[in-house]
């Protein structure tokens, strides 16, 4: 919409507006208001015309715009191999979260609402994201383990018991004692959840539901086996966080 079609009085807003948008993205209605003078239905007319639904609309156009030339400041300042590293996370982080199922979060958080006690198994440098999942579920008062000792892992898988969720954290979902006990508690019908990023791990077919992010093809790290863990970071923290927002956690702390 052509800024001739605002009065006087909406052109001047819409001036202050586009001049200060980092003051203004923060900025309530009511506070826009009494810093253009202005009234609040001359802001809601203003961003009609300019075609936004309303001064909330504008203001979250406003981030978007403002968070995309974050990323891009960056990236064209960055060199060509630097640039390479950002975009490569940046496309790992975005295709995992298009991954995601609404229905695979909410399923998880009922199985593990309804069990007594869970079990969390990783081996290697996932070990760190299962450590952190058992901290924020006992967080939450949920009686939770975590082993990575490969023999400790199959004599559990053999002696747990119905009203129990066993997770497991593998980026390849092939490690042999991961799928060795899963094996076992998919025969006792113990649930399972997975998180991975190999959408054809053997661990798979074990698993009651899954969370199943991408990873990159590129590897910093040729020599030894130390791809990101980045999307198995993402699926895991929103895990825990729908998790406490469902048992209403974080509203009484």
């Amino acid at each position: 919409m052509p800024t001739k079609e605002l009065s006087a009085t909406e052109l001047h807003l819409w001036n202050i507006v586009e001049s200060n948008p980092n003051k203004i993205v923060n900025m309530s209605i009511i506070k826009l208001s009494q810093y253009a003078h202005v009234s609040t239905a001359t802001i809601v007319r203003t961003m009609q015309k300019m075609g936004y639904s309303g001064y909330t609309s504008y203001r979250e156009a406003l981030k978007l715009k403002n968070n995309s030339n974050s990323t891009f400041s960056v990236l064209n300042e960055a060199d060509d191999k630097i640039s390479s590293v950002i975009t490569k996370n940046e496309i790992e982080m975005n295709n995992t979260l298009h991954n995601l199922s609404y229905s695979t979060i909410e399923d998880s958080i009922s199985l593990t609402k309804q069990a007594k006690m869970v079990y969390i198994f990783a081996r290697g440098l996932s070990e760190s994201i299962a450590s952190e999942i058992m901290v924020k579920l006992q967080l939450t008062g949920k009686y939770c383990e975590f082993h990575s000792d490969p023999n400790i892992i199959k004599t559990i898988a053999n002696k747990i018991q119905t009203n129990t969720l066993v997770i497991f954290i593998t980026l390849n979902g092939e490690t042999e004692e991961l799928l060795t006990a899963a094996k076992k508690l998919y025969k006792h019908d113990i649930p399972i959840i997975t998180f991975t990023t190999n959408q054809y791990g053997k661990i798979l077919k074990y698993s009651t539901l899954s969370f199943i992010g991408y990873k990159s093809k590129t590897n910093y790290f040729p020599e030894y086996e130390v791809r990101s863990r980045l999307p198995l970071q993402i699926m895991t923290r929103i895990f825990c966080d729908a998790y406490s927002v469902r048992t209403d956690f974080y509203k009484n702390n």
